[in-house]
Formats: structure tokens, C-alpha cells, sequence
């Protein structure tokens, strides 16, 4: 696994500690899965403004996100997106999914 060295604030580590506490895990623990999860937060959220502002189709904002289709539909349904793609991107986008 590699490493990688980062600066925080002092603010930022003083919660790490508390939450480290609270887990009841080390310090390295905890901020490797922050970094997961927080990657994972960044991805889903790239892709719900390109997809809202019509940038990108369903499948390609599940890409993005680093989701299934199924579950693209499912997290663009919980921020009530509406979809600015013209019917033949939908379309292609219906298509793809049936071949799922």
C-alpha cells in the first residue's frame, strides 16, 4: 500500500482525534476511510451537476460517480434530477440499460 504525506490544520486534526476516539480506531484508520468516502461523495456529486446541467447521460454520470446504472437511478431520483438530454440520448441511455 503506498504513502502518501499531507499537512493538515490544526482544527482538522483535533477532529480526527475525536473521531478516531469515537470509532475506537487509529488515526491512519480513520483517514483512509474518510479519503474513501470522501472520494466517493466528490464523484457523486461531479456527476449529478454534469448530468443535471445536461453535460453527460445516465450512464456516463453513473461512470462518474463509480455506480452501477441502477444505482445512478436511484441517487438521481433522491436530488429530484431532471434530465436537460435530448430523446435520443435517453433513448440510447434505455437502450444500454436493457442490454444490462
Amino acid at each position: 500500500m503506498p504513502s502518501i504525506s499531507a499537512r493538515i490544520p490544526d482544527e482538522d486534526e483535533g477532529r480526527l482525534e475525536e473521531v478516531a476516539e469515537l470509532l475506537g480506531e487509529d488515526k491512519s484508520t480513520v483517514i483512509r476511510k474518510a479519503l474513501r468516502e470522501g472520494l466517493s461523495d466528490l464523484r457523486i456529486r461531479l456527476a449529478v451537476q454534469q448530468y443535471q446541467s445536461g453535460e453527460i447521460s445516465t450512464n456516463q454520470a453513473a461512470r462518474v460517480a463509480g455506480v452501477s446504472v441502477a444505482q445512478w437511478l436511484e441517487i438521481a431520483r433522491e436530488h429530484n434530477l431532471t434530465s436537460q438530454l435530448s430523446p435520443d440520448d435517453l433513448a440510447t441511455d434505455a437502450e444500454t440499460a436493457r442490454e444490462l
